[in-house]
């Protein structure tokens, strides 16, 4: 079965691994590793380390070659931006990497498959991975199929709360602000809903497995919104 699911997740990301053992180490959470009686390198957090390096110097490169009219200081806003945890955990979801994420029991009971942090960072394990088994060229190739590309649309979303923030305060037609209206679910794997609202007005709505999730969400659906008017 965890075979099968490798290669289901090689088909999704359009790479095949000539060393399979690289993919399930980025794959497996110390808690898997632990319960499972894995030697102490069988797990994730070294593949972390190095495809954290690749992905900065591959988004430093594609910044300093499309955004040639921005200075240094810009340019690092816009990467950290880009590779911060709810950004990461947002392109690791287009492909549903969580799926296939090996947990302990005790950490997928307290929801571990739906926290960002955990996604994130077999995000960047998996960029590791690819690079050690393919080499520079493959890995770009994969952060720049699912991190750098439609930017545009990803940076609206990474940045929603503070640019509806920014243009709720230049129109000064009300204060912005965010109701929860809905909670369901067991405590380790909530589901949040929230709605924006400008003054007394509903400009948005979201859900999250957090409350800020579910914020940023709605303050995105708000923005998309305003684009259609």
């Amino acid at each position: 079965m965890a075979g099968e699911k490798l290669g289901e997740l090689e088909e999704k990301i359009t790479y095949r691994f000539r060393d399979a053992s690289l993919l399930r180490q980025a794959l497996t959470h110390s808690s898997y590793a632990n319960e499972m009686k894995i030697n102490k390198y069988g797990d994730y957090e070294r593949l972390e380390f190095l495809g954290d390096a690749v992905l900065e110097f591959v988004s430093s490169d594609f910044l300093y070659r499309e955004r040639q009219e921005k200075g240094e200081g810009d340019l690092t806003k816009l990467r950290a931006s880009m590779v911060c945890e709810p950004a990461l955990a947002y392109c690791a979801r287009e492909f549903s990497l969580e799926q296939y994420i090996f947990l302990g029991r005790g950490e997928e009971a307290t929801g571990g498959r739906n926290r960002d942090s955990i996604v994130s960072d077999v995000m960047e394990a998996l960029i590791g991975a690819i690079y050690l088994d393919g080499g520079i060229e493959n890995a770009s190739a994969f952060i720049h199929r699912f991190v750098l590309s439609d930017l545009e649309n990803k940076q609206l979303f990474y940045d929603a709360k503070t640019i509806l923030q920014e243009l709720v305060q230049q129109e000064n037609g009300g204060e912005l602000h965010y109701e929860l209206v809905k909670e369901e679910g067991p405590a380790h794997d909530k589901i949040f809903q929230v709605e924006a609202y400008v003054g007394e007005k509903k400009v948005g709505w979201g859900s999250g497995h957090s409350k800020k999730a579910a914020q940023q969400q709605a303050a995105y659906q708000a923005l998309l919104a305003r684009r259609e008017e």
